[in-house]
């Protein structure tokens, strides 16, 4: 690589290697690498501290936070994560039928939780006791039976491992039923291990700073030259190099060319996707196993709704700077459309290998072999926009008059027919999806089946969507448990990386690829490049908010993960915009932020998942934990895992290895 030669001949002029170049200026020298390493070292070193003290005390300390409690009356009841106790308590001379249904179900049928029977003489109570959920909040609703009569209504967020009483009685007037709820034992703080956590790293990344600044000290890189120009020598001097009257060539660096300037790579780029991958890495381990690390049910965002897209879109940008700087290089389209198949291919079978699991005990079974997956949607977007760059990109792009009326809309008119193509794939998305007929669903349906809507559309998951999987790939070939089971109690497979949002995903990628363009056109005008990514984060938020009414449920096309919905990727692309301008003013514009350590598997981003998928159950980055039912130990855990990763991914970078396909 060409920075990598640009480094050793820096390291050569300097007087890194004592046997070959003598008398460098200390004063130039001072200002070179060097101090970068040691910075970069000391970022290592406060690493492995943190992994071997803190991460095994802050695990027992979370855990010891989320320890499950027992009933006081009823020993032999433990609770599980995300679980209260409650105890119904019925004054009533009917039996009592409990239903429950989330906050988070749109528009969704009760649930049966129990029965509790009738007192069984004046004065006295019968009471039942129920487990609960306390990841969102729910209504309880209490019927009488036989005749089901709605007698009370009850919403609460119950609180994790806590125990509550809900007394039904009748007050002075036997015609009005009073519902009481009453907190018994106060809940646990969920929370607190993600508090413990940020705080922890927010304080290794303080220390890491001052580190870094006292690194940056002339005195310190001053005296760090010397000791590491004396030990460089005393190893030299030490080691084989001839007999001591050995003659040394002095080849002087004013003979030779100047050293040609490596090409400026963005950082902000491979800081982007590396913060992406992370958080993809961190919810796929588990997200210490809270609601907002796991992909939403239905409609709405979660954190771990974000990520995928964000990848999606820094790819297409990705795709504009590569395909414009080999074009400049002289390699011809056709070279280059052949490279991008073969790539998409090699990204396909990667996929298919790593979510089916089998593979480890022996050849793959097409019986159940999933089709769809990340890895696969990733080389469908990647084959589709990359190939519409390559045909329309422009080799030269200086000679175009920057002063032009049109000019503020080049990224559209100069690649009209790649905007075109992609228009006409929005097209058939939305033609397929609210004028396909499904059978035994209602055309243009995009609800969750199941107990949703209602219960009238039990089969009807995904609408269209699900229909064209089941349709085309076959029932065992996606799938099979999708995060709407978790709310809506759904049974029928559906995948989230099905074919029908494939389409939408192109245009993800393709909206990140006019960031590509824009930073082609705008080439170094930092502030013409960050307003025009602010335009058009401006312009997608609005989109979004006309598609969905600013609501979760209630728009034309909500945001869903699940679908790929159009309004899901106007607005991940309007956060996408708004987060790569932050990140590129601080990290290219101002460097007040190296990109560390985001940076290192932004660099390995396809080494790291892949890794991440394979190894996913092995030593480090899982072990067996003293309390499975505790938020803390998962979290501790999952934190713990990705940062292995971050580290594998830096030292990687360190020895200038990179997995490219």
């Amino acid at each position: 690589m060409k920075k990598d030669k640009s480094e050793t001949q820096q390291k050569e002029k300097c007087g890194w290697d004592a046997g070959r170049r003598e008398g460098a200026e200390e004063e130039d020298c001072a200002k070179m690498a060097q101090p970068k390493n040691y910075e970069l070292l000391f970022l290592a070193v406060v690493g492995l501290i943190a992994a071997v003290c803190v991460a095994p005390l802050a695990a027992d300390i979370m855990s010891s936070l989320g320890r499950p409690r027992r009933h006081q009356q009823h020993k032999s009841v433990t609770l599980k994560m995300d679980e209260a106790f409650l105890t119904v308590n019925n004054e009533l001379s009917t039996d009592l039928v409990v239903s429950w249904v989330s906050d988070h179900c749109y528009q969704c049928l009760y649930q049966y939780l129990g029965v509790v029977p009738a007192v069984p003489g004046p004065g006295m109570a019968s009471s039942a006791d129920f487990i609960v959920g306390t990841q969102h909040g729910i209504k309880l609703q209490l019927n009488s039976s036989p005749i089901s009569l709605e007698l009370c209504t009850v919403p609460f967020h119950f609180g994790e491992y806590g125990n509550y009483s809900l007394w039904v009685k009748n007050l002075n007037n036997p015609a009005i039923v009073n519902c009481t709820l009453l907190t018994e034992t106060e809940p646990l703080n969920s929370y607190i291990p993600i508090l413990i956590a940020f705080l922890l790293l927010t304080g290794l990344a303080v220390v890491s700073a001052i580190g870094g600044t006292i690194l940056g000290l002339d005195v310190v890189k001053s005296a760090l030259f010397r000791l590491g120009n004396t030990m460089e020598t005393e190893r030299l001097i030490n080691s084989e190099l001839g007999p001591p009257g050995r003659s040394v060539e002095v080849v002087h660096d004013t003979i030779l060319p100047p050293p040609p300037t490596p090409s400026k790579r963005l950082r902000s780029l491979d800081t982007f996707r590396g913060i992406s991958l992370v958080i993809m890495v961190f919810v796929n381990y588990g997200g210490g196993r809270y609601w907002f690390f796991k992909h939403e049910s239905w409609n709405g965002l979660t954190v771990a709704d974000l990520v995928f897209p964000w990848f999606v879109f820094i790819m297409g940008t990705s795709i504009a700077l590569s395909v414009n700087s080999v074009l400049r290089r002289g390699t011809s389209r056709a070279n280059l459309l052949w490279k991008t198949v073969w790539r998409s291919l090699q990204l396909f079978i990667i996929g298919l290998i790593i979510i089916n699991p089998n593979y480890c005990q022996g050849p793959l079974s097409w019986d159940n072999l999933r089709i769809p997956g990340v890895l696969q949607r990733l080389a469908w977007s990647y084959l589709v926009v990359a190939c519409l760059d390559v045909l329309v990109a422009r080799t030269r792009l200086d000679n175009l008059p920057m002063d032009a009326w049109w000019y503020p809309g080049c990224e559209i008119l100069l690649y009209w027919p790649a905007w075109v193509c992609v228009i006409v794939l929005e097209g058939i998305w939305l033609c397929l999806t609210f004028l396909l007929p499904v059978p035994g669903c209602p055309t243009g349906y995009l609800g969750p089946g199941g107990i949703g809507d209602m219960g009238l559309y039990a089969n009807c998951t995904g609408g269209a969507a699900g229909y064209i999987d089941r349709w085309l790939l076959g029932v065992n070939h996606i799938y099979q448990s999708p995060s709407s089971r978790v709310i809506y109690a759904t049974h029928v497979p559906y995948d989230p990386e099905g074919v029908l949002g494939s389409i939408n995903s192109i245009v993800m990628a393709f909206l990140g690829l006019q960031a590509g363009k824009i930073m082609l056109h705008y080439k170094d005008l930092h502030s013409k490049i960050m307003s025009r990514f602010l335009v058009w984060g401006l312009m997608l938020g609005i989109l979004s908010a006309v598609l969905t009414l600013c609501s979760r449920d209630q728009g034309f096309i909500p945001v869903n993960k699940n679908l790929w919905s159009l309004s899901y990727v106007t607005t991940l692309a309007c956060f996408a915009y708004v987060a790569l301008v932050l990140v590129y003013y601080t990290v290219d514009v101002k460097q007040w932020w190296s990109g560390a350590p985001f940076y290192y598997p932004g660099m390995n981003s396809i080494l790291v998942y892949v890794g991440h998928e394979v190894f996913e159950n092995y030593f480090p980055f899982r072990w067996r934990m003293a309390n499975i039912q505790s938020h803390g130990e998962h979290l501790t855990q999952n934190l713990f895992a990705t940062s292995c990763w971050v580290f594998i991914a830096y030292l990687l970078y360190r020895k200038r290895i990179f997995w490219k396909i």
